[in-house]
């Protein structure tokens, strides 16, 4: 009978035990929960201090990729005169690829929606200009090539580089 009374001992002090460490935690969880939050949040905003502006910096690269392949801006900065169609499509597909990679890096702070909008930029200038260059004449000089793009894109309905430019501020809008 001892052992009986003894092991109850123990069954009573293990359960007022465990008893009081549930009350306790029921009582203190709030307050260690509230902690955690406060500490994420400055966390959070710690890191937002420091990343926004390089965000903010990305956004200003993307649209400026945007601009810098606008064949309308290009085909200018680039004297297409003084090139065959041949010699210019392969200049502007080079500036397209270089501009490019030179931005790549900015995915990593735009959104992936933001990033999609300047692949598709990219794609779509490349197409313009290689189907431009497809329709003309081998003797066709770079004026020509150069006139058949913006024809082109004059036909659209809308500026593809300036709906790429508002979508690329709508998203950086979401960001605030």
């Amino acid at each position: 009978m001892d052992i009986y009374h003894y092991l109850l001992d123990i069954l009573k002090y293990t359960l007022a035990g465990v008893g009081t460490v549930s009350v306790a935690m029921y009582l203190i969880k709030p307050y260690i929960d509230r902690s955690e939050r406060i500490q994420l949040l400055e966390l959070k905003k710690a890191s937002s201090n420091q990343t926004l502006p390089l965000r903010l910096q990305a956004y200003e690269r993307v649209v400026l990729f945007i601009e810098r392949v606008n064949p309308a801006n290009m085909l200018i900065r680039l004297n297409a005169t003084s090139y065959s169609a041949a010699e210019l499509h392969s200049l502007v597909v080079a500036e397209i690829r270089n501009e490019y990679q030179h931005n790549v890096t900015q995915q990593i702070y735009v959104s992936a929606k933001a990033w999609s909008v300047v692949r598709r930029v990219k794609d779509d200038t490349m197409s313009i200009v290689t189907n431009a260059v497809k329709g003309l004449p081998e003797d066709a000089s770079g004026l020509d090539l150069s006139r058949t793009v913006l024809k082109h894109l004059g036909t659209l309905e809308e500026n593809p580089y300036d709906i790429a430019t508002t979508l690329i501020r709508q998203d950086l809008e979401n960001l605030f």
